[in-house]
């Protein structure tokens, strides 16, 4: 079998953009954006992978347009990108062209964090974060953030109200309009890991009883199915990709469908709202996601939305995020499993997210069947 004829090199085409293979750059905080606007190696960052032959890079985080978007979290970021002003588009314009010149896609990653904000902090520190009941999340959840974060963050706060909630909402559709005027290629939006639209989607933070809530997941899906309603207002034919997540960053245990039917209420509402491709964030891409299955979370999303997915979580790695932290993580070569699920019809598209941040050429290791590099945490320090 030729490289072009493995599963991993195939094209694959979502609504007219057609992407040269199925490895994705997963996002992965940079914090090399003062003020908002990515500095220089930002571009050749991404243009490297692009160059090395990653199908789309999907960015880093970038803060939507709302003042309580960004701010310190949970690992204390800084230095996060926005999209909006002459200076923070300009770049990303750059940015986009350095990555089509190298036969690359990209999408932005639209962020808003939610309750994972620290209040007063960021680009509007007169202002309290945004949670759908005021709820940072449940205390004695795994969670490998300082204790001392945990217990401010579990003081609770006002609800967001009706008014607040348009308004983020109208802050995302500002921002994927803004990256259609930049030429991006679709639009990723960040519903996962805690983050705001996981926050209403979690029945842990939303406890609200009015429209943005309710028992079941159908009805706590109301405010993801608004935001894609929104962007997919701005973009017109534009693709857009949809991350969410079981774990959260406040408990890596959490289960946000507890079965394949609750799944079904999350993932049917987000397509018919115009979600194209679904991002399934888990700890491991392999691990069944529900018991009495062998299929992923990929693979169930794949299943019950009728949308391609793309699988994410340790793919070239021996150990997921979590543990990353603590050491170097050891390579290995997983992508022949990957593959296979891939030619069964599993899921769509593969997210490398650590793996691609150690080595700029690991899409180009996989054609060449060359060996890859550990990850260190040390390489988060950098922008290389």
């Amino acid at each position: 079998m030729t490289n072009q004829d493995r599963p991993i090199f195939r094209p694959l085409t979502v609504r007219g953009v057609t992407l040269r293979n199925r490895i994705v750059m997963s996002p992965m905080t940079r914090m090399a954006s003062p003020d908002g606007v990515p500095s220089a190696p930002v571009d050749a960052y991404y243009r490297r992978r692009a160059e090395h032959g990653v199908g789309l890079i999907v960015t880093e985080g970038i803060g939507v347009d709302h003042p309580t978007a960004l701010g310190c979290g949970s690992l204390d970021e800084a230095n996060m990108p926005e999209l909006q002003g002459d200076a923070a588009m300009g770049r990303w314009r750059e940015i986009v062209a350095g990555v089509h010149a190298a036969g690359g896609a990209i999408f932005p990653q639209l962020w808003h964090q939610g309750p994972i904000r620290t209040d007063l902090t960021g680009p509007h520190p007169d202002r309290m974060s945004s949670r759908p009941s005021g709820i940072w999340g449940p205390a004695g959840g795994l969670a490998t953030v300082a204790p001392s974060y945990i217990e401010k963050m579990l003081v609770p706060t006002a609800p967001m109200t009706d008014e607040d909630i348009v308004d983020v909402i109208a802050g995302f559709a500002r921002s994927a309009a803004n990256a259609r005027a930049v030429g991006f290629d679709g639009i990723a939006i960040h519903g996962a890991h805690g983050y705001l639209p996981d926050a209403f989607f979690w029945h842990e933070t939303n406890r609200r009883d009015d429209r943005w809530g309710g028992a079941a997941l159908r009805d706590r899906a109301r405010f993801g199915v608004e935001l894609v309603k929104a962007i997919r207002a701005e973009v017109g034919d534009m693709p857009i990709m949809f991350r969410y997540s079981q774990w959260k960053q406040q408990d890596y245990n959490a289960r946000l469908a507890k079965t394949p039917d609750e799944l079904a209420e999350l993932v049917g509402a987000l397509a018919d709202a115009g979600v194209d491709i679904f991002d399934a964030s888990t700890r491991y891409y392999h691990h069944p996601a529900f018991e009495g299955s062998d299929l992923t979370l990929a693979g169930w999303t794949r299943k019950l939305s009728g949308r391609p997915t793309m699988a994410v979580g340790g793919i070239g790695l021996a150990n997921e995020l979590k543990n990353s932290f603590m050491g170097e993580v050891a390579a290995v070569n997983n992508v022949p499993d990957v593959e296979a699920r891939i030619a069964a019809g599993e899921f769509d598209l593969v997210g490398v997210g650590r793996a691609l941040i150690a080595d700029p050429a690991w899409a180009q290791k996989v054609r060449d069947n060359a060996p890859f590099m550990p990850f260190h945490p040390r390489v988060l320090a950098t922008v290389e």
